[in-house]
């Protein structure tokens, strides 16, 4: 079985295959690459039970490296930035309609030489790579970085809860201060405070005390694009009050005057949708 759109987290993972009984193979790409650049190839002599998490290894033609701001090359399960030397393969974009200057400056300026993916995600020790969000998704927590897919992994690690968004609330001390949104699954019943406690707890013993991590705000449903990515960055300006539109490419928007709605009575200020 082979899963696209969001990243396939670790419990998602685990259920398929102990439902389906066989291979449960991530991947990655982007829209403007058109294929592919990190899969578990069949025939190629992979393993077809890779540690989940993983969006496989690169397909080839794609040097796929994980990188500091330097260039420096991260070490195993450090949190960099994935670029891609160039040249790319064939089927990748070849400019942005009507506006090649700002096709060189997004994508070939930050890293001399390379793509940038704006992902951010690690290399394990067998050359898999996880994609863990993007790179404005990663926060600054009293000095240390801190991937916001990272915390909704160890979330999703709770039993009742299904789907989970992590954003940066600013902070005057610490940079950043992470919210949680959590859906719970149907057929859980929790009282508030016993979960939020709980969850808390649980992002503890898989990140560490390091993650600070501050509240959390059960919702019915989070906002997604219909190929099933959460658009987080719309959540991130609204819990921080800065302006932001309802992407066209969102499902169901009438999810948004619901999220407003709770973040308010949980003691939030979140902002409207501009026009």
């Amino acid at each position: 079985m082979f899963v696209a759109g969001e990243h396939c987290d670790h419990e998602t993972m685990e259920w398929i295959r102990e439902c389906f009984k066989v291979p449960v193979l991530d991947n990655w790409w982007q829209t403007e690459t058109g294929s592919a650049i990190t899969a578990t190839n069949v025939g190629m002599g992979n393993d077809l039970h890779p540690p989940p998490g993983v969006a496989g290894k690169p397909v080839p033609g794609w040097d796929v490296q994980v990188c500091r701001p330097d260039l420096s090359v991260c070490d195993d399960h450090e949190l960099g930035n994935i670029v891609v030397k160039l040249p790319l393969p064939p089927a990748c974009f070849m400019t942005l309609w009507n506006n090649d200057e700002r096709f060189k400056e997004l994508y070939f300026s930050k890293f001399s030489g390379y793509y940038d993916t704006a992902d951010s995600g690690y290399r394990d020790e067998f050359g898999n790579i996880a994609i863990m969000a993007r790179t404005d998704d990663v926060i600054n927590v009293a000095g240390h970085r801190l991937s916001t897919g990272q915390l909704e992994e160890a979330i999703l690690e709770h039993a009742a809860i299904a789907e989970a968004a992590v954003v940066g609330l600013p902070d005057k001390t610490k940079g950043h201060i992470p919210l949680g949104l959590v859906v719970l699954k149907s057929d859980e019943h929790w009282e508030t405070e016993k979960l939020v406690k709980e969850i808390k707890q649980t992002v503890r013993e898989f990140v560490g005390p390091v993650a600070s991590f501050r509240d959390v705000v059960i919702v019915r449903k989070l906002p997604k694009t219909r190929s099933g990515k959460i658009a987080r960055n719309t959540i991130a300006a609204m819990v921080s009050g800065k302006p932001y539109k309802i992407p066209v490419t969102i499902e169901d928007a009438s999810v948004y005057p619901h999220l407003i709605q709770v973040l308010k009575e949980s003691g939030y200020e979140p902002a409207n949708p501009t026009a």
